[in-house]
């Protein structure tokens, strides 16, 4: 009975680190708002899986190293809550602010850490359609598979923000 309650609840998660955009009907407080009043709850999780984390120690050479993000303790708390949901019959959509999944930490992050733990994702793709987290990844690697693990890392370069040493 529990599963069949949970289907009619649906999320969206924001994982944007910086819940912020230009256009203000897509920042943390206005979509809070407006999913309220569609029966949607919105969850803010960018400070767990968000693509540029605070905490210093993920950064290298100014990318971020997404295996060292999947250690964080906060990471796995957030993937967790994924899961639970997931198995919990709950409908999750995972939002961001970029366009193209194989650009994304959606994908490369996030995507694949949920894959390992046999939690479909798909991704809207920036033509509006459906795309499976295995095709983007084979996008993002040519179809070549790897012997090691992916070692994604974000694309642009980045300072953290929000810290003072």
């Amino acid at each position: 009975m529990q599963r069949l309650r949970s289907q009619n609840v649906a999320f969206v998660v924001d994982v944007r680190s910086r819940p912020r955009s230009r256009q203000p009907e897509f920042n943390r407080e206005a979509l809070d708002i407006l999913l309220a009043g569609i029966s949607v709850r919105y969850l803010f999780m960018g400070d767990a899986l968000g693509g540029r984390p605070d905490d210093l120690t993920v950064y290298v050479d100014g990318k971020v190293d997404y295996e060292r993000c999947k250690q964080r303790s906060e990471f796995q708390t957030g993937l967790d809550r994924i899961v639970a949901a997931y198995e919990g019959g709950y409908r999750v959509a995972v939002m961001c602010s970029e366009l193209d999944p194989e650009r994304c930490h959606r994908s490369k992050l996030i995507g694949e850490a949920l894959k390992k733990r046999h939690v479909p994702l798909s991704h809207i793709d920036r033509d509006g359609s459906i795309t499976s987290q295995e095709e983007v990844i084979k996008r993002i690697t040519g179809g070549q598979q790897s012997l090691f693990d992916n070692g994604f890392t974000s694309i642009g370069r980045y300072e953290p923000q929000g810290f003072t040493e």
